[in-house]
């Protein structure tokens, strides 16, 4: 259960594109400074866990006109947190001209288990320097796991159509890998703040330990002007995982609202 509540956030922060060797991606950004999202992680009927994303001013400059430091906290909550806790923070500092990452930080605390990491991004240079090595990326675009949940949502999907499939590099556990994620189509998907119109992808899941053979993760991520994920749903071998956003606060535009990128 352990990797299982690991392993959802991820994936809903992972979506990526290979449109091209470079992605692309909108010009203004999708959110802005204030911007705070609450989720709830459910296993079956149980709660399992929560996690928040925020969007603040970075006290840091890094040599950048725009830099921006983004916040992600989770940890168990319930049932769970009797047997098993996890507090874990996620911390990236970014250049907003161009979404890429600049420092990432992670505590991580589970039980008595402690780890303390970080990585610095030379972009041009397709290196990533971590608290274990340096190591190469294949791509001048390689994130972290909360600045490619920002990066993904100023993406350009305008021109994928049904079944096409993306994918975006990042960096996480001292490895430089790729996700690969399914483009389904637009529907509407029924929230606790509404029903609302969503981009559907399905990111890659590995059969396992975990995951049927048959098992697909799906996303559900909001067709307007923030696109912020509402729901993420995958079957594991015993019942099923459902994450789902509880609150939005700070957005850019009103929640539902269709602007020139939409769908």
């Amino acid at each position: 259960m352990k990797r299982l509540l690991l392993f959802i956030p991820i994936c809903v922060l992972l979506i990526g594109s290979s449109f091209a060797q470079t992605l692309p991606y909108l010009k203004e950004p999708t959110y802005q400074v204030g911007e705070v999202l609450k989720y709830k992680l459910r296993y079956g009927i149980i709660s399992a866990a929560t996690g928040t994303l925020s969007v603040e001013k970075s006290k840091h400059s890094f040599g950048v006109k725009n830099p921006i430091h983004l916040n992600a906290f989770g940890q168990t909550s319930g049932a769970f947190s009797k047997f098993y806790t996890v507090k874990n923070q996620y911390d990236s500092y970014i250049d907003q001209d161009t979404f890429l990452p600049i420092l990432y930080t992670e505590n991580i605390r589970e039980n008595k288990y402690r780890r303390v990491e970080y990585a610095t991004f030379d972009h041009k240079a397709r290196k990533v320097n971590g608290k274990k090595g340096n190591f190469s990326s294949p791509s001048a675009q390689t994130f972290d796991l909360v600045s490619a949940y920002y990066f993904s949502r100023n993406l350009d999907f305008s021109k994928l159509k049904s079944g096409e499939k993306f994918k975006i590099t990042y960096f996480l556990n001292d490895e430089v890998a790729q996700l690969g994620v399914e483009y389904i189509g637009v529907e509407k998907v029924k929230t606790v703040l509404g029903e609302l119109e969503c981009i559907k992808l399905s990111p890659e899941i590995t059969p396992g330990r975990i995951f049927k053979k048959s098992s697909r993760l799906y996303l559900w991520v909001t067709n307007d002007g923030n696109r912020i994920p509402v729901k993420a749903q995958v079957e594991i071998l015993i019942g099923s995982v459902t994450m789902e956003l509880v609150s939005a606060d700070g957005l850019k535009y009103p929640l539902g609202k269709r602007v020139s990128y939409s769908k």
